[in-house]
């Protein structure tokens, strides 16, 4: 997985980060690890770029190997439900060019459907908590009331500012990052505030109405009390599935996501930015109310939806430390729902690391690893 700093960043980046210093905030060489899980501080971002191209995922870990026999990418299929026989996973059901077809398995199927849709699947095909099974038309084959509960997600509110002088967006338009504590008390960073090199609203402030050449703050919260649910609303694939996120839930979300509106103010509007700052165009210098109202209406998803078929040993797990799920043979879930609580930081690279475990579990349990070392150890 290649990553490095951002390369050349936006002035505005660097920039940032010397504000944030100017008001107590130290800064780092590297956003992961300390800064993450210590008091907080800045840095430039690592990315998923090279020689100026994105890095995806797949691109990194799947592509190399299209040429190989037993490797089949399929696209433009929508999995609709696992094919169990009794309580064991036999395969997986999905439709293709407008046909339902299965694909059965020898040895074990892995569901890596992301938040929403690996828990949707999984209560489709009879998997999850018998009360919400039954009314949705759905015959139950294992009651575990945990799958699709504890959703979690980051959170983020827009502070925007006008520039001096418009600077385009380089490296995907956000570089420098910060992380911080709402309340000093606190084990670690419960705050993060992330670099736009562009203006971002909601529908419900858009009467700020920031010019195109604005940039953004957005101050998030990355270690949220409030816990949400999925449900489904039918048997069917084209049956939706319902978000029932309870953004706030937890009164003490806002009151950090204020601290953190408050901050990135500070930073903003400090002598630092002022070659990079017209004015501010939003929020501006709302408090009490008012301020509350502006993030309940500005809050928006960072995209870090996790947390909905969570591990553990408690009656709300859904997979167990091999990421197998309960009570059903020969089907694991690798993807961020297995996260008991969302990471502190940005969710990709927890989601490689639960890919790399749950090949490492596959090829121990089918004695790949050993027929590996051995073949290593035969002379050339």
């Amino acid at each position: 997985m290649y990553v490095e700093p951002a390369r050349d960043p936006n002035p505005l980046a660097p920039a940032v980060l010397a504000a944030a210093q100017s008001v107590g905030i130290p800064t780092f060489d590297d956003h992961n690890g300390h800064i993450m899980e210590g008091w907080g501080g800045g840095a430039l971002f690592n990315l998923r770029i090279r020689n100026g191209r994105r890095q995806s995922v797949f691109r990194t870990y799947a592509y190399p190997y299209m040429d190989r026999p037993n490797l089949t990418v399929l696209t433009g299929a929508l999995v609709s439900r696992v094919v169990l026989e009794g309580k064991r996973a036999v395969g997986v059901e999905f439709l293709h060019e407008g046909t339902f077809r299965r694909i059965m398995v020898r040895c074990e199927t892995v569901l890596s459907l992301g938040a929403i849709n690996t828990p949707k699947v999984l209560m489709q095909s009879g998997i999850g908590d018998e009360l919400e099974l039954t009314p949705a038309g759905v015959e139950v084959v294992q009651h575990l009331p945990g799958v699709g509960r504890n959703f979690q997600d980051h959170i983020l509110v827009p502070c925007v500012w006008e520039y001096q002088t418009p600077l385009p967006p380089r490296n995907g338009g956000g570089e420098a990052t910060l992380f911080w504590k709402s309340d000093p008390s606190l084990v670690m960073p419960d705050l993060q505030a992330l670099v736009a090199e562009f203006p971002l609203t909601t529908p419900e402030v858009a009467h700020f109405s920031p010019p195109p050449g604005s940039w953004s703050l957005l101050p998030s919260l990355i270690r949220p009390g409030s816990r949400g649910r999925l449900r489904i609303t039918g048997p069917k694939p084209s049956d939706l599935v319902e978000i029932v996120a309870d953004t706030f839930s937890d009164p003490a979300d806002i009151k950090a996501l204020i601290h953190a509106i408050e901050l990135c103010r500070e930073i903003g509007n400090s002598p630092a930015m002022r070659p990079f700052v017209k004015r501010e165009v939003m929020p501006g210098n709302l408090a009490g109310g008012a301020l509350e109202n502006f993030v309940r209406n500005a809050a928006s998803t960072v995209h870090h939806q996790t947390c909905t078929a969570k591990m553990g040993r408690d009656e709300m797990s859904v997979v167990d430390g091999r990421l197998k799920v309960y009570g059903i043979d020969n089907l694991r879930i690798a993807d961020g729902s297995i996260m008991p609580r969302v990471t502190t930081g940005n969710t990709m690279a927890p989601c490689v690391i639960i890919g790399e475990m749950a090949a490492k579990f596959i090829k121990s349990e089918a004695g790949l690893e050993a027929q590996l070392e051995e073949d290593s150890a035969r002379p050339a």
